[in-house]
């Protein structure tokens, strides 16, 4: 799953999407909580969750997958990237 596809849905989609996922309490969830929701379902399943963006390592090691739609600016839908690979990949 590409999280960009998952970001342009509409709210209804996502709603149908969760129930077909079995999330529960699918049709009260906010928007972000939502695609959360999906998300952690899609990851219990083993699927691939892909994002693009740039990253940007932080002082204390660990980094942020920034956005291009968000002007690459810090934002909650940012991915944490963990110190461990941010060196194991040389980030």
């Amino acid at each position: 799953m590409h999280l960009k596809e998952l970001k342009e849905r509409t709210p209804a989609e996502l709603v149908a999407m969760a129930e077909e996922y079995e999330v529960e309490g699918a049709s009260t969830m906010r928007r972000q909580d939502l695609m959360f929701a999906i998300l952690k379902e899609v990851a219990e399943d083993g699927e691939e969750i892909l994002g693009i963006g740039t990253i940007e390592v932080l002082q204390d090691g660990f980094g942020f997958l920034r956005s291009p739609e968000a002007n690459y600016l810090a934002g909650p839908d940012d991915i944490y990237v963990s110190p461990n690979q941010v060196r194991k990949w040389g980030l």
